[in-house]
């Protein structure tokens, strides 16, 4: 059994990369018989950065990418078949539009996310998914679970504001990963700790804490518990 203890509040880096080597495991747990999300996320992490990284003279996503997009953030989280309908209002052209003209503001993350908030059902959390599968050394995935495990992010709150606090957080924490030991990298996974890998390790830990607790490593000692983590309250808004 792993311990009762929060992953944000362990400094050693290889217990991280122990964590985030189960993600697949823990994947599989939440993806139940169907598997949907296992394709899903096989096509957000590995065919959606290829499509929009090869070919494409200008940078951007498609309205198809954006709904599919939607699907994995949903299923990976919590369900909410409103924004799938208003995303799949947005004229093509204008996905296209929004998207490159975001993709051309990176590095400023911020920028970017405000420009594809003009898309309709898109708010920062959907925003950062996109920016995330772009440039993953610069932007992490907004997800309500890797939020909750930040004990200075108080609540649940989907806003630009709030966005940038937690953005901010788990880039110091890649930061002081990657100082603290490269050698403890997964050999699963290739290069350095991102903010998307670090938002991915916490999502790993938190939805492996409820549903396969006995696979993760016991964290030792000296970290928070992760009910501890947890916000007292949330906030919803129509779109994230």
């Amino acid at each position: 059994m792993a311990a009762s203890s929060g992953l944000w509040s362990c400094e050693d880096p290889s217990r991280w990369a122990t964590v985030l080597a189960l993600h697949g495991e823990v994947l599989r747990a939440r993806a139940g018989s169907q598997g949907r999300l296992e394709t899903l996320d096989l096509w957000y992490r590995e065919e959606l950065p290829a499509a929009i990284g090869g070919g494409r003279a200008e940078k951007h996503v498609t309205r198809d990418e954006l709904e599919r997009l939607l699907a994995w953030k949903l299923a990976r989280g919590r369900f909410r078949p409103r924004l799938q309908q208003l995303v799949a209002s947005n004229p093509p052209e204008l996905v296209v539009q929004c998207s490159a003209a975001a993709f051309h503001l990176l590095p400023d993350v911020l920028a970017a996310v405000t420009e594809l908030c003009a898309l309709r059902g898109v708010g920062p959390a959907t925003a950062s998914a996109v920016l995330a599968a772009r440039a993953p050394e610069a932007a992490a995935f907004r997800s309500d679970e890797a939020v909750a495990a930040v004990p200075s992010l108080s609540a649940l709150q989907y806003t630009l504001q709030h966005y940038q606090l937690y953005l901010g957080q788990v880039q110091e924490r890649a930061v002081a990963l990657n100082r603290g030991s490269l050698c403890s990298f997964p050999a699963s996974v290739s290069g350095p700790w991102t903010p998307h890998l670090v938002e991915t390790a916490l999502w790993t830990w938190a939805v492996g804490q409820k549903l396969c607790p006995g696979v993760l490593p016991d964290l030792g000692p000296g970290t928070a518990n992760v009910g501890d983590t947890r916000p007292a309250k949330r906030r919803r808004t129509q779109t994230n």
